[in-house]
């Protein structure tokens, strides 16, 4: 395969959406030698989606890929069970094996959507960590202090509040960092959140007479409520989520998140990105107009061109014009109480969460907003919760 050295390529590659790189002057060198190298990511399953804050280091591969270089696409299901709190404020819970066989059936088909995945590797770490015993681990854990592992800013604070911090937690840096030894990474991708992982990558591969992986670490992005991107908070866009809903979800994006959008999780050309970060700036151009560009190029990324315009047809039709769409699904609530409707027909998970949604005016029938948990609903009433969520009873 051809390697392209490209310097205006490597370069973006480089700074795009980049934090840090260790070891950049190596790194760039690499790049501009010619020689293939092998680009590894490692995620964990420990949700069924992908969501677009995942999609940032995922991009990075792929222009990574675009340059020729092989890519290393690791599926974490050993560690997904071990767990990782390197984002957390408190001790993530182990995940049972068939939770995360269940979490993992359609990542590579995600991954897929970004990557070309008939030339990237795919691997399943448990192949290799499953293996280790306790003299392997030790010898890897020698590397290591408790003083480094503790030192991180959420470890610490932890500590410092008092809250419980597990042996277990020691352990995972060693798993990610023995994942670059097994695919001889020579670089490495990860969020900002990852720092310490990324290093022990490099520390490892020493002890293995490798020679240590680059680390290319990626912007963390906010969800589309401004705080952190989380599954657990629902601010997520999903690589699988459908046309509309990804186009609306973005369209909800706070403003001034567009230019960060713009350029962690699309390749609109810098120079465009910031052109519309001046204008945005100087009030010359109306925030949902730029916004409606991020949201069709979002889209069709993750779908067709088509498949794109269509849901920007569809918002401006529902949001815009105040229209209700006439391809709702349908829901036989009808007779129902409006709490027990809401469940029913998917709006909310539980009884407890359509009170919330009811008392907080996120839902409405035939467009008035609903009040009494004791309205009831009828054959043909429109049930409406947010802005993008409809189903027509029956």
């Amino acid at each position: 395969m051809t390697i392209s050295t490209d310097k205006k390529a490597i370069a973006e590659l480089l700074n795009r959406g980049v934090n840090e790189v260790i070891d950049r002057k190596h790194l760039e060198e690499k790049l501009l030698s010619g020689k293939q190298l092998r680009v590894k990511l490692g995620i964990d399953p420990t949700s069924p989606n992908l969501h677009i804050g995942r999609s940032i280091p995922l991009l990075k591969l792929r222009d990574f890929q675009n340059l020729g270089h092989q890519v290393v696409f690791i599926v974490g299901d050993f560690t997904g069970v071990i767990g990782d709190t390197s984002d957390k404020e408190s001790e993530r819970k182990m995940l049972e094996e068939e939770e995360i066989e269940k979490n993992m059936r359609t990542y590579v088909e995600q991954a897929a959507k970004i990557l070309d995945i008939e030339k990237a590797e795919v691997q399943y770490n448990s192949s290799w960590l499953k293996k280790l015993g306790f003299g392997e681990i030790g010898r890897q854990a020698n590397y290591f202090s408790l003083a480094e592992f503790i030192a991180r800013e959420n470890i610490s604070k932890r500590l410092k509040e008092g809250n419980r911090v597990s042996l277990r937690e020691l352990l995972y840096p060693l798993m990610q960092g023995y994942d670059s030894v097994m695919v001889k990474a020579d670089v490495e991708l990860g969020g900002t959140d990852q720092r310490f992982n990324l290093l022990a990558g490099r520390e490892l591969q020493k002890h293995y007479d490798q020679e240590p992986q680059d680390i290319l670490m990626t912007n963390l992005i906010l969800g589309t409520d401004g705080r952190k991107m989380s599954s657990s908070w629902g601010n997520t866009i999903n690589l699988m989520d459908e046309p509309n809903d990804m186009f609306g979800k973005v369209m909800s994006v706070p403003d001034n998140l567009i230019v960060t959008y713009f350029e962690h999780c699309t390749r609109v050309p810098m120079e465009q990105v910031n052109v519309f970060a001046k204008e945005l700036k100087a009030g010359k151009i109306n925030p949902r107009d730029i916004k409606m560009s991020l949201a069709l190029e979002i889209t069709k990324m993750f779908w067709s061109e088509q498949e794109a315009q269509d849901a920007k047809t569809y918002f401006i039709s529902v949001f815009q014009k105040k229209d209700i769409p006439d391809d709702m699904p349908v829901a036989k609530v009808a007779g129902m109480m409006i709490m027990e409707a809401l469940v029913e027909s998917k709006l909310a998970e539980s009884r407890t969460d359509a009170r919330r949604l009811i008392e907080q005016g996120g839902v409405k029938v035939d467009g008035k907003l609903v009040k009494s948990l004791d309205k009831s609903v009828k054959s043909g009433n429109v049930i409406q919760k947010g802005k993008r969520f409809f189903v027509r009873a029956e």
